[in-house]
């Protein structure tokens, strides 16, 4: 039943939601004029990792120390939940196309739906720059924002929803006058996003046989019915029909 595959949907969708907040930008105005324009570096970083970087100086060297530069983002992939109100056949196929040379063809069952969650961190040294970055994201949200992720070979051009679910800001206040300032917000996320089984190959179905006849000995229309695997068959008519002069609608 379990063998070995890694088809990285995970990893690939971690990915592409950090590459949506990868060109977030602050700027500097002078009189209302935009001076200087500086991206925003983004990490996959927990929030703890983050404040106690920006409490703590860390050791280039042993006679250099540093703080750490501020403006900051920083997310991470927190939990995820199975979402049993997408669920589909299980055995539904999905296949590649064409197939090759010996009509074989690569083919997964049905990918299992999942609910991702993220959390992504906004550190900052004051309030105007925080509301920068807070509008240029917040902005994309309605409340979800739709990218496409290729997973694999076979599953190609997914659209997987991201969903705002919460947002909230506060300061890092706490301390002497000597302690650095620091202004957070935190923002959840939810991907609605699937993991796929390994893959298959096998030949392609190119040809199928279907057996249809006319007949009985009464004169009513009976219907039609199963009568094998791969064959149906269809018995009625006027009495002196033959398969000749009987029409099938």
């Amino acid at each position: 039943m379990f063998k070995y595959f890694y088809n990285e949907a995970l990893r690939k969708l971690v990915l592409g939601v950090g590459n949506l907040f990868n060109n977030v930008y602050v700027g500097k105005y002078d009189n209302g004029t935009l001076k200087e324009k500086n991206r925003v570096p983004l990490t996959y970083s927990p929030k703890e990792k983050f404040i106690r970087r920006i409490q703590e100086t860390s050791s280039i060297t042993p006679g250099v120390r540093a703080e750490i530069t501020l403006p900051r983002m920083g997310f991470e992939m927190i939990g995820l939940n199975y979402d049993p109100a997408r669920k589909v056949n299980k055995l539904r196929i999905t296949s590649d196309y064409p197939p090759d040379e010996n009509n074989n063809h690569t083919f997964n069952y049905s990918e299992v739906p999942y609910m991702v969650n993220f959390g992504l961190y906004v550190f900052t040294r004051d309030i105007d720059e925080n509301l920068q970055i807070v509008e240029q994201i917040a902005s994309n949200f309605t409340p979800e924002f739709i990218f496409q992720m290729n997973f694999n070979t076979i599953n190609r051009k997914v659209n997987v929803p991201l969903v705002i679910t919460g947002t909230s800001t506060n300061e890092i206040y706490e301390g002497d006058f000597n302690e650095r300032r620091a202004v957070t917000t935190t923002f959840s996320f939810m991907a609605k996003t699937y993991i796929y089984g390994r893959e298959r190959t096998g030949p392609v179905i190119s040809t199928a046989t279907d057996s249809i006849f006319l007949g009985g000995e009464t004169g009513a229309f009976q219907g039609s019915e199963e009568v094998g695997e791969g064959s149906w068959g269809i018995s009625g008519g006027a009495a002196n029909d033959t398969p000749e002069n009987t029409d099938i609608m």
